[in-house]
């Protein structure tokens, strides 16, 4: 029986992970103590958006949620505190910002926030926060032309990963006298056990209590599987391995690990352990 082994909750864009036991599965992503997955974002004095692609010390700024605030950590810096009330969409600061071809207005966290942040990455930059205003969607090519709500995510409101599929890379990285990569590298929300390698990609659905997920799209990935999420040293690209067997013409030859998923239905509480049940596609 497929079970649910982890729940992975980044609520600062290309930041540290909060491993959760708990989480709500809403229909723009992970939702625990009020807060979105994603619902941060780094961004330069543009107003582009910032990732572990260009800045792998973004790996180092790890969170977490207390009472009614979100504190940050970083090596060699006090902890940053930062309140998880919502200011007043009508009067506070806002920031034009760009992630990738979507351009849309976001709260401008503050200059002590923006200070922080620009002495841990080594360059000027801010903190934004989604804003109720703005609006931004999944590319509905893969949502059967639906509007699937999207925050600072890279493009959807999950990321799908099985244990067996880890395990099968790093079985083909140790033949190459190469070190094995733990799970956190591929940054999935959620990940799970009991199926055969690389199975995601042919799921249909799966229901987890109440909840079902929809994978719709592979992930083509990028060079952030090299980064060190403890460290953010970065180290071999394991994406030379992969091309050797995941390249995808769905994604146009794109090197693909995990699936992209959206949440079928209303949000739904999830834990982990709970079986899940699997349909697949064929």
């Amino acid at each position: 029986m497929a079970t649910l082994t982890a729940l992975n909750f980044y609520p600062i864009k290309s930041c540290g992970a909060i491993a959760l036991r708990e989480a709500t599965l809403t229909p723009a992503g992970l939702m625990h103590d009020l807060v979105y997955d994603r619902e941060w974002m780094v961004v330069d004095m543009q107003g582009n958006c910032m990732t572990q692609r260009e800045y792998p010390a973004m790996a180092r700024i790890t969170p977490r949620i207390y009472a009614d605030g979100l504190k940050l950590r970083a090596p060699g810096m006090l902890e940053l505190e930062i309140p998880l009330d919502l200011p007043d969409a009508d009067q506070a600061p806002t920031l034009q910002v760009r992630i990738w071809d979507d351009t849309l207005i976001a709260y401008d966290c503050d200059a002590v926030t923006a200070h922080w942040f620009s002495q841990v990455l080594d360059v000027q930059c801010r903190l934004v926060r989604f804003h109720p205003h703005a609006s931004r969607v999944t590319n509905t090519v893969w949502t059967a032309h639906a509007d699937v709500p999207a925050l600072f995510s890279d493009g959807y409101p999950f990321l799908l990963i099985s244990q067996a599929s880890l395990t099968d890379l790093n079985q083909k990285l140790a033949a190459q006298d190469r070190a094995a990569l733990p799970m956190n590298r591929f940054r999935p929300n959620i990940v799970i056990d009991g199926v055969d390698a690389f199975e995601e990609d042919y799921i249909e659905s799966l229901r987890i209590g109440a909840a079902v997920l929809k994978p719709v799209k592979p992930c083509a990935r990028c060079p952030i599987p090299s980064v060190d999420q403890a460290t953010g040293i970065v180290g071999p690209d394991p994406l030379d391995i992969l091309r050797s067997y995941r390249s995808n013409p769905k994604v146009d030859g794109g090197i693909t690990f995990g699936m992209n998923a959206l949440l079928s239905g209303e949000a739904q509480t999830v834990r982990v352990g709970q079986e899940i049940d699997i349909t697949l596609a064929f």
